[in-house]
């Protein structure tokens, strides 16, 4: 049975990505089953038609950095916290595909294009210089994502890397602003509610700022001291009574 030879390529899947495979390289169409990936098919099956030595200098097509977003996020959705997911979907809508939501390979995304989300995110004010860089981070591990999924070259992922953290007082950021240290007399004037003979004023004090001076944090300290034993629970019920 003769061989055959110059069949159409195919089109096939490969993860969630559509493929066609043209003398042993692989062209990305888009998400598989999409209407996107099955235009781009057809556009490039009709220039297979008229020409089936096109593709032998055209090359492996890469993967956008619109596409790798979408996969990733799918990922993301089935193995993130809402929180996490929410991160992720922020820093892709509103910065990354902002910038490079056209056709630009995720295999060119180089350091100085995150370095420019990252700047983006700075000149937005949303976010304090702390969260810049864990989301600076996060498009990095999306990235890494795409390397253990052999849809980004590990190189890429290598070059992100070397993106820095941003130090403290870098032009543009903000710090997250700390909690305040809370007053002594507000902490002696939850003393009456307490057991006299277990917590002394000024160890109390100490003990609350030991606890990072929140009030919920306080309270909760206190409620504890009180359930421990029976005979602070009748004082207080005693000084509460006429």
């Amino acid at each position: 049975m003769p061989k055959l030879t110059n069949r159409p390529p195919l089109y096939k899947q490969s993860g969630k990505y559509a493929v066609i495979y043209v003398n042993g390289k692989r062209i990305f169409l888009g998400l598989y089953g999409s209407p996107e990936s099955h235009v781009a098919y057809n556009r490039l099956l009709a220039e297979w038609q008229a020409n089936s030595t096109f593709y032998l200098a055209r090359g492996e097509k890469s993967i956008t950095v619109k596409e790798l977003a979408a996969a990733f996020l799918d990922y993301a959705k089935t193995t993130q916290d809402t929180a996490g997911y929410g991160h992720y979907r922020t820093i892709v809508f509103d910065f990354l595909l902002k910038l490079y939501g056209d056709d630009t390979p995720a295999d060119s995304f180089k350091p100085s294009f995150l370095k420019l989300v990252r700047e983006d995110m700075i000149q937005s004010r949303r976010f304090n210089r702390n969260s810049i860089n864990k989301h600076t981070r996060r498009l990095a591990a999306m990235f890494e994502w795409g390397v253990e999924h052999e849809l980004v070259p590990e190189t890429t992922y290598r070059a992100l890397k070397t993106v820095k953290f941003l130090p403290v007082g870098y032009p543009g950021t903000s710090e997250g602003k700390g909690r305040e240290d809370v007053l002594d007399a507000v902490v002696k004037a939850t003393l009456p509610y307490n057991c006299p003979n277990r917590i002394h004023p000024t160890s109390t004090c100490e003990t609350v700022r030991s606890f990072s001076t929140r009030m919920d944090i306080i309270l909760s300290y206190i409620l504890q001291s009180v359930l421990s034993d029976t005979v602070c629970i009748s004082t207080m019920i005693r000084r509460r009574l006429p």
